[in-house]
């Protein structure tokens, strides 16, 4: 862990999954939304790559959001709602 990394980013494991989180956070908060990485990685300045690993990462992992992979064609779509 870098020395730059904050109690908050622990709760996600990295700088760049609080952004995502956080991120996801805000545009579910008046209902449910899909997205697909390649639409949204420039809003979080992380590449769609980058984005797919992470939202595994945090499915099941932020209380107040539920993540999941919903459907793929021709990239995944995931649907993201508040709990």
């Amino acid at each position: 862990m870098s020395t730059n990394t904050t109690a908050t980013d622990g709760a996600y494991g990295s700088p760049k999954a609080r952004r995502l989180a956080e991120f996801l956070r805000e545009e579910a908060k008046s209902g449910e939304i899909y997205v697909k990485s390649k639409f949204i990685s420039d809003d979080v300045e992380l590449s769609p790559k980058e984005i797919g690993a992470l939202m595994i990462q945090l499915q099941g992992s932020i209380p107040d959001l539920e993540i999941e992979k919903w459907s793929y064609t021709g990239a995944t779509t995931w649907r993201i709602a508040p709990q």
